[in-house]
Parts: structure tokens; C-alpha cells; sequence
């Protein structure tokens, strides 16, 4: 016999998965801020191996549309404004021999439109992966009937999950609106 709790526990893990994959994505996302997460798919090429943009510069953000790039060693800016360019970040790095700065350009209103359809795109295949979990849970539970579990306990699993589903869809919602606030403010 399964333990619910257990089983319940499991579906809100999953759950709390997809939430933070979406909060991750939605980091990456350029809204026409500065924002160092937007770099963090960037890979350089360091002395024969590929690591993280921040593992060979430090990256800041001096306002609010410069990300400055300063690298550890100096005979890397070449490397690394290479990985920029070859990234999807979409924004040019210029350098002064000791920094390299990018400059975020304010986006349009279609491109805004655009980011806030990224994004939700993103938020549906979350609420997706929620929705799917608490599908598997509600077959396991289905199956544990057969194996022992009395209705009522599987009716008021089922009841539980669906509010630990709902808590999650409303995290969801609540993360996209917030992003898309941020998209949207000029």
C-alpha cells in the first residue's frame, strides 16, 4: 500500500520544480533592464574548457541599462566577448581594454508584445508539467485503491492534491503577471 503523504509530497515537489524552472526562465528574459541572469547561459572559452561567463568575470550592473563585464584575466576579453556575441543574448559587447560593457536597449512596444508572448508560452508549458503531475498523482492514487487504499482516504488525497495544484497554478499566474509588469513598464 502507498503512503499517501508521501505520494502528496512528491506531486508538490514536482510541482515546486516547474515553479523554479519558470522563475529561471523568466530571469533570462531580456524586459529592458539590466539584469546579469540574462548572461547566465553564456559559456566562455577558458584556457581549453567551456565555464560560466561568471567563473572568469565578474559581472555587475552599474544602472540600469549597462551590464559591466570586468574579466579576472585581461587576456580573456576577446574570449569572452566572442561567447557574447555567439549567445543568444542579442546584444553587441563593446570593451575599453579592461571592461567590457553592454548597453540594453530600450525595446519597443512590439518587441515588449513579443516578450510578454515569450513568456507566456514558457507559463503554459509550466502549468502543463503541474498539471501533469498532479495527473500521475491522481493515477497512483486510483491504483492504490486496487491495492488497499479506502475511497475516502484516496477522495480526501485527491481533494489535498487539488489544493496544492491550484496553490501552485496561482504561483504561476502570479510569477507571468509580475514579469509581464516588468516588460510592460516603459
Amino acid at each position: 500500500m502507498i503512503d499517501v503523504k508521501e505520494t502528496l509530497n512528491a506531486a508538490e515537489e514536482r510541482m515546486e520544480m516547474a515553479a523554479m524552472y519558470l522563475d529561471e526562465q523568466l530571469a533570462r528574459v531580456r524586459a529592458g533592464r539590466a539584469n546579469v541572469a540574462m548572461l547566465s547561459g553564456v559559456r566562455v572559452n577558458s584556457w581549453g574548457s567551456m565555464v560560466s561567463l561568471n567563473q572568469v568575470a565578474n559581472v555587475t550592473t552599474p544602472d540600469a541599462r549597462t551590464i559591466a563585464i570586468k574579466p579576472y584575466d585581461k587576456k580573456q576579453i576577446r574570449d569572452i566577448e566572442r561567447a557574447i556575441m555567439d549567445s543568444d543574448v542579442g546584444i553587441t559587447p563593446e570593451n575599453n581594454g579592461e571592461i567590457i560593457r553592454l548597453g540594453i536597449p530600450q525595446p519597443t512596444e512590439e518587441r515588449r508584445k513579443e516578450l510578454v508572448k515569450q513568456c507566456n508560452k514558457i507559463g503554459e508549458r509550466t502549468k502543463v508539467e503541474v498539471r501533469n503531475a498532479r495527473q500521475d498523482t491522481k493515477d497512483k492514487l486510483k491504483k492504490a485503491i486496487k491495492d488497499g487504499l479506502s475511497e475516502d482516504n484516496e477522495k480526501d488525497a485527491e481533494a489535498d492534491l487539488q489544493k496544492i495544484h491550484d496553490k501552485y497554478i496561482k504561483k504561476v499566474d502570479e510569477l507571468l503577471a509580475a514579469k509581464t509588469k516588468e516588460i510592460m513598464t516603459v
